[in-house]
């Protein structure tokens, strides 16, 4: 029986198997993008080891607040409802040292026990690597599709290979492909350098037959609205690297709509679903 969230129109993942591509940046402002375009959007923070989303939103410090039956809000963060273990945390340097028994109980928790909103479509922020967690989501819910993240530098698109036979193994559609920090526009002369190399990632994409979103520029920009705690987006609506957000997104409703319909089923008993989520502990 193929599992979907109540309240939820799409669940949509953002994979990339390689760490330090710019995954979460990217995940955070898709999601801004998209409701600048009208759309009503959540955020699960599925990196249970190293949860970024609750710092890029500047909610770190925020609790999720409970109900009777053990249902938790979302943090509201800039209009968009996020969940992520990092709200469970004690400190922000404290360290889960958890096996796969644990981390599945513990997605499966901030899966079915978030009290989600009518939303069209939760991105889900993924760990990087082929491991535990992108495996559980699977198993615990219905991914409508999958874009994964790279940068053109050849390492990294060896481990977006290996995420690109992951989700073709466990079946999930692989909804298009971002290439991120493609080329460096020097702010002062306008001069423009591919550090990292270029379009090795849209090359990847006709290789396995995949949709290519587009393309991202390194812009230290982004990372200084990271560690600041508001979205680059947000703070520059009119930049050409907001638009550039927003056709990534326009694209990626394009794909999503174009998906066959599924038949799916939501069982009454939601508690029968996450049978081991008492073993969690939370506020680690």
């Amino acid at each position: 029986m193929i599992k979907t969230l109540p309240n939820v129109g799409h669940i949509i993942a953002i994979s990339s198997a390689k760490g330090g591509v710019g995954k979460s940046t990217v995940c955070a402002n898709l999601a801004m993008a998209l409701t600048l375009l009208g759309h009503r959007v959540g955020l699960l923070d599925a990196d249970l080891y190293g949860p970024s989303q609750p710092t890029i939103f500047s909610v770190a410090d925020q609790r999720p607040e409970f109900d009777a039956s053990g249902r938790m809000k979302p943090i509201m963060a800039q209009g968009i409802p996020l969940m992520s273990i990092g709200f469970h945390l004690q400190r922000d340097d404290s360290a889960l040292i958890w096996r796969g028994a644990q981390l599945n109980s513990a997605l499966e928790k901030l899966l079915w026990m978030t009290d989600w909103p009518e939303i069209d479509y939760l991105l889900v922020d993924l760990p990087p690597g082929t491991g535990d967690v992108p495996l559980s989501l699977h198993q615990l819910v219905k991914v409508d599709g999958a874009v994964v993240v790279s940068t053109p530098q050849e390492l990294a698109l060896m481990d977006a290979k290996k995420g690109l036979k992951m989700l073709h193994q466990l079946e999930i559609p692989v909804l298009g492909v971002i290439e991120n920090m493609n080329m460096f526009i020097c702010p002062h002369c306008g001069e423009v350098s591919h550090l990292f190399g270029h379009d090795a990632a849209q090359l990847m994409s006709l290789q396995y037959v995949v949709n290519f979103l587009g393309s991202l520029p390194l812009d230290k920009r982004l990372q200084a609205h990271d560690d600041a705690g508001v979205p680059f987006i947000l703070a520059h609506p009119d930049d050409t690297l907001t638009q550039t957000f927003v056709s990534l997104a326009e694209q990626l409703v394009q794909v999503v709509s174009q998906l066959p319909v599924m038949s799916s089923a939501v069982p009454q008993d939601e508690a029968a679903l996450i049978p081991q989520v008492k073993e969690i502990k939370w506020n680690i």
